[in-house]
């Protein structure tokens, strides 16, 4: 054993011992759609006066702390999210109705003096709690309300002419619910106030105590969110002019304990620096996130096992060697995940299995290469051909793995709400199968491959002899590209079909995109679709769009519906369906729906030109555009595809679309590295001949790599339920699409490009950001198809 491979199994066993160690000692943190709850998002609004910067949004999310901290919810979180947003996760919160009706009232706490009962002119109605109707309230002849006030509804909806806000909410020092068991006054609430508040509290309730006792003149209206919570009466033992000192008052009447709560509560928290509105609320059952985990670890289970099994057969010891360094990247990327705090959700979930199917493209692409060495020369060591394969791997592991980061940041970066978690376990996944292939697996190929049985029996290790498929090809050495037009014909029909899917059959844009509302509920008893809609639009929700979902389940969208609403067609739907539960519950506001779809495009349009650029960098401007025009190519196909099929294009279906980009351009990648290395060691010979060895040399890595992503993603669309299964569809979609256009897309289009090049071609043994020494070395080396004649 070398001292170079002593430490890598040092570190190896390092790593996965520290691994182990937090897997069993810490547990993961889980996303609301996992764990179930209630998210919502609030979007703080300017004013008149305020700007809804930074600033004033993080003093909402304090006075919401308090608010969610009231309700009595197990570890609510709130976050700040850019500039104006505030992000509210309440676990196990199923029904968010009282939650998000406190959290939805956030115009400002304003204390008035009542002028009267309200005087309607002919021309005009009850302003109810339209704050820009013009108020004409009056008590008496002699009495006339301020023009500055406001006419609205008491608790009984009598209207009620207000004078001008005398205090603000921010003058409230504490208001807290309390029960006179003694005195038989019941439930009421106890208000305190800031010194100068204080003041201006004792002179408002001075001059009400000024009237007669039963005068709605003596009552003080206490308004938010242009609605009147209360408006009590002044104690006829206060005198006029006296007023009540702060700490002294109580508002008294037949409140209830949750009323009462409730209304201190709203009192205390209800001075927001700007008004917030709910743009966005998702609900999950408990449930549907336990099937989601259960799900998940089964396929991920199956799906590993069934790629392990492959690369034992195709490889060997070797592969066997490799199946047990995926069984370590397993461990080291869930322990990555748990220890750096990552909350795990649905979209990150599927990604951590999905890392898994793609942890052996590594692995393969170096086990290829060792079969080059081995077939080229057969009498050298089997430790030197497997170092030289990983030598020559190194450029395209390195460049594809960059091309998925690209796509995992961008998914950080440019997605929203899960899609984020997904990118983020997506590039922890790169990392650790970057670990797991250069350090772990070559530790254990290394060692095995020192040993004398493994060196003698060279059958048993894998790589000493080359595979049936290359072998295949090789024998029969088709012309693939004679005639590059005709694939890029082809190709052009594939993209004609899925236009015109999405044409003919439109995108069914989910709700994340359009706005709305999108409600899945579980019945005790069958509920067929016609009954459940005849049902809904006898009670009034004509617009309901009412689908099958899991199990026997209803999933009902809606345009614009409040919880009151959902209430409602719940009940409705429990008429039929006996006991009915909610399994999932999303509602986007239109903006946040126009926003998302923009972000949407943004981020496909991003995701093509930082591949461009990528790709420009590392290899030549023909060969870039060439892999991003495969790239449209396979995104245009999986729309297409969705499109043709009818199923929704959502956010989680985006996550899919960028994690096709990032495999497309991996192919890609993969078949122009070693195009780029034969041109450069035969300048002379044509590139389509070039491009035709280059694809035979590389289609073993391209199937080999590719059967591991589709086991974990058959197992995903098997066992993941409706959550997985169209995230799955498309990832599987994708993958198929995009192994054909690296091949007969990408290097078509490349050979037509340079036709018309004027650039040579590359220099022998060139490597970007290799020393000179080592690249007059690689310049040395003859290449594997070359037989050493000369002329």
């Amino acid at each position: 054993m070398t001292r170079a491979t002593a430490v890598r199994a040092v570190l190896a066993v390092a790593v996965l011992l520290v691994s182990v160690y937090i897997s069993l000692t810490m547990s993961p943190r889980l996303g609301l759609d996992l764990q179930g709850g209630t998210r919502i998002v609030l979007q703080a609004r300017d004013t008149a006066t305020v700007e809804a910067d930074r600033e004033t949004t993080d003093r909402t999310l304090e006075v919401l702390r308090q608010r969610i901290d009231s309700l009595g919810v197990s570890e609510p979180t709130l976050t700040r999210s850019g500039e104006d947003r505030i992000i509210v996760e309440l676990p196990d919160v199923q029904d968010p109705r009282q939650a998000a009706e406190v959290i939805g009232r956030t115009a400002q706490l304003t204390f008035h003096a009542v002028e009267g009962p309200a005087v309607e002119k002919p021309d005009e109605k009850p302003s109810g709690s339209d704050p820009t109707a013009d108020p004409s309230p009056t008590a008496d002849p002699g009495s006339t309300a301020d023009p500055d006030g406001l006419t609205l509804s008491d608790e009984q909806g009598r209207a009620l002419a207000l004078g001008p806000a005398r205090l603000s909410g921010a003058g409230v020092e504490d208001a807290t619910a309390g029960f006179d068991a003694q005195g038989g006054a019941g439930w009421s609430v106890s208000l305190e106030f800031r010194k100068d508040a204080g003041q201006d509290w004792k002179r408002l309730t001075g001059e009400a105590a000024c009237h007669p006792a039963g005068d709605d003149r003596r009552r003080v209206a206490i308004v938010l969110d242009e609605k009147v919570i209360s408006s009590p009466q002044v104690d006829p033992s206060v005198g006029c002019k006296a007023g009540l000192p702060s700490g002294a008052t109580q508002i008294t009447g037949s409140f209830s304990a949750d009323e009462a709560r409730d209304l201190a509560l709203l009192i205390k928290g209800g001075a927001l620096p700007v008004p917030v509105e709910i743009v966005e609320q998702r609900t999950v059952g408990p449930t549907l996130g336990a099937a989601a985990i259960d799900a998940s670890a089964r396929a991920a289970l199956i799906g590993a096992a069934a790629t392990a099994l492959f690369i034992t057969l195709v490889y060997r010891l070797f592969g066997a060697l490799a199946a047990v360094a995926l069984g370590a990247y397993g461990v080291i990327s869930y322990a990555a995940l748990v220890a750096l705090g990552v909350t795990l959700t649905l979209p990150g979930l599927a990604g951590f299995v999905l890392a898994i199917g793609m942890a052996v493209d590594a692995n393969v692409l170096v086990f290829e290469r060792a079969r080059e060495e081995c077939a080229e020369r057969p009498k050298r060591s089997l430790r030197s051909a497997l170092t030289t394969g990983f030598t020559k791997a190194w450029s395209a592991v390195a460049d594809s793995n960059a091309t998925t980061l690209i796509a995992a940041g961008l998914l950080f970066f440019l997605g929203s709400g899960p899609v984020k978690g997904f990118g983020v376990t997506l590039a922890i996944g790169v990392i650790a199968s970057m670990f797991s292939a250069l350090v772990i697996a070559r530790a254990l190929t290394e060692i095995a491959a020192s040993t004398r049985f493994v060196s003698d029996y060279r059958s048993v290790n894998g790589i000493a002899r080359p595979g049936a498929v290359r072998t295949w090809l090789v024998r029969k050495d088709p012309q693939l590209f004679r005639k590059p037009v005709r694939w890029l014909v082809v190709s052009v029909a594939l993209v004609a079909v899925a236009v015109a899917g999405i044409v003919v059959r439109g995108v069914d844009l989910g709700v994340e995109f359009t706005g709305g509302r999108l409600v899945e509920y579980s019945t005790s008893r069958p509920v067929d679709v016609e009954t459940a809609r005849d049902t809904l639009a006898a009670a009034g929700f004509g617009d309901a769009e009412v689908t099958t979902a899991g199990d026997g389940d209803l999933s009902v969208r809606t345009g614009k519906l409040d919880n009151d609403g959902e209430h409602a067609l719940r009940t409705a739907l429990a008429e039929e369906g006996g006991e009915t539960t909610k399994v999932r519950d999303e509602l986007i506001g239109p903006s946040l729906g126009d926003e998302l779809r923009r972000n949407a495009l943004i981020a496909l349009g991003v995701a093509v030109a930082v591949q461009l650029a990528y790709l420009a960098v590392r290899f030549r401007w023909t060969f870039a555009v060439a892999s991003v025009g495969a790239m449209v190519h396979d995104v245009i196909l999986v729309v297409g595809a969705f499109a043709w099929l009818g199923r929704p294009v959502d956010g989680i279906f985006l996550a899919a679309l960028l994690t096709v980009i990032g495999y497309s351009v991996n192919d890609s990648v993969v078949v122009f590295d070693r195009v780029r290395e034969l041109w450069g060691a035969n300048r002379r010979t044509p590139l389509d001949t070039i491009a035709r060895r280059a694809v035979i040399q590389t289609v073993p890595r391209t199937v080999n790599t590719g059967m591991g992503a589709l086991f974990i993603l058959a197992a995903l669309a098997v066992l993941g339920g409706d959550s997985l299964a169209d995230f799955a569809l498309a990832l599987l979609i994708g993958i198929c699409v995009g192994t054909w256009s690296s091949v007969f897309t990408a290097v078509p289009g490349a050979i037509l490009l340079e036709r018309n090049a004027k650039a040579p071609p590359p220099a022998p043994g060139k490597r970007k950001g290799k020393g000179s020494a080592r690249g007059r070395q690689g310049a040395s080396r003859r290449d594997p198809l070359d037989n050493g004649a000369r002329v």
